[in-house]
Parts: C-alpha cells; structure tokens; sequence
C-alpha cells in the first residue's frame, strides 16, 4: 500500500491533469493534487474524511478527464474509489 500511495504522488507531480471540466463556468481549476485528501480511502478502502468529499465535490467536472489520463485512470476505475464517490454523494461519472 505504500508503494501504491508513493507512485501516485509521484505521478500526481509528473503528469498534469487536462484541464478540461464539463461546465465551463467551473472556478475550480483540475487538478488532481487536490485529491490528495482522499487517498487512503481510495488506496485503503477506508470511509473518505469531509476533506475528501469537499475536494471531490470541487473537482468532479474534472473526473472525466482524470479518467482519461492514463497516470489517474486506474485510481477513478477501482472500485474503492467508488466506494468513495457513493460516500460522499458524488456520482460516479458518465464519460
């Protein structure tokens, strides 16, 4: 799990998220560093903090395009991170 948690911080600071939201007038900028309040659960399966849900609620239009990056998609696929969005009340996204 350390070794899980080590390679998405180090892919989180190599590849940068598109920039691309589903609403144009989003004032929250994609970044998937932001989500960093939610790894443990996604990595861990463990209940996501406030922190985590907020974050995830600001950056929901962003999910898509973490989707599509190849560094993230494995992270917004897995079902922990599921678990995580049904935890917070967030939708898991239709791409």
């Amino acid at each position: 799990m350390v070794l899980t948690l080590m390679v998405f911080v180090i892919l989180l600071t190599l590849f940068p998220a598109p920039n691309e939201a589903a609403d144009t007038n989003v004032e929250a900028a994609c970044d998937p560093k932001q989500l960093q309040p939610c790894l443990a659960a996604i990595t861990g399966g463990g209940q996501p903090s406030g922190d985590c849900c907020a974050k995830l609620k600001e950056q929901q239009p962003c999910l898509c395009g973490f989707s599509k990056n190849p560094a993230f998609a494995q992270y917004i696929s897995s079902p922990n991170s599921r678990k995580v969005l049904t935890a917070c009340g967030i939708p898991y996204p239709s791409c």
